[in-house]
């Protein structure tokens, strides 16, 4: 290996090179990134809240009817927002448990659901609309489709299988009714401090 000496124009060619590298290197900002998410999840806000109403899907053994609960909020200085869905049988015990985090990408301009339900995780696309939002899941040669729409204190949200060449089949429905604000997930988080005992 050729070692070259330590003189002084060496040194201020090595410190130009890593001058003019760091100049090319884009500037990470923290700050403006979390400002960009957070207004892209700002649209989202109607959401936030507790939520509690009549539900049914269609599963391989027929419809099934059941309450729904959803739980949401911003964290991270509401660059994402947390979602937990859980779904009650008529004797109150849950039948289904899921969770999802609401992101936003600037640099690509898109939003994203990242969510796990029955052991099971997926990435999904997630599109906000003037009253609510659409995501889709792949299913082979079908696909389906959620639409929700949020007005009033009213959250409804449907889904259809769809298949090319045939017509949307309805196979989720709920409708929900605002309980109130959350304190999830924001709330009472660990303190920088021990707590003093008695």
């Amino acid at each position: 290996m050729k070692h070259f000496p330590l003189t002084l124009p060496t040194l201020l060619a090595l410190a130009a090179t890593c001058s003019v590298a760091s100049a090319q290197a884009p500037q990470f900002n923290p700050q403006k990134l979390i400002a960009e998410q957070t207004q892209a999840l700002a649209k989202l806000a109607i959401m936030d809240g507790e939520w509690r109403g009549p539900a049914w899907t269609v599963l391989p053994d027929g419809v099934h009817r059941f309450t729904q609960t959803e739980r949401i909020g911003p964290l991270l200085d509401g660059s994402i927002r947390l979602i937990e869905g859980r779904s009650y049988d008529a004797s109150g015990k849950t039948v289904f448990n899921a969770f999802a985090v609401l992101s936003y990408d600037p640099d690509t301009q898109a939003y994203n659901m990242h969510a796990r339900a029955q052991g099971r995780v997926g990435d999904f696309k997630f599109v906000p609309t003037s009253d609510g939002y659409t995501w889709e899941i792949p299913a082979g040669s079908a696909t389906i489709r959620y639409t929700a729409v949020i007005k009033g204190g009213h959250y409804e949200e449907t889904g259809e299988r769809l298949m090319p060449g045939q017509a949307p089949v309805k196979i989720f429905n709920m409708q929900l009714t605002r309980v109130g604000d959350s304190p999830w997930p924001g709330a009472n988080p660990v303190s920088p401090r021990q707590a003093v005992l008695p």
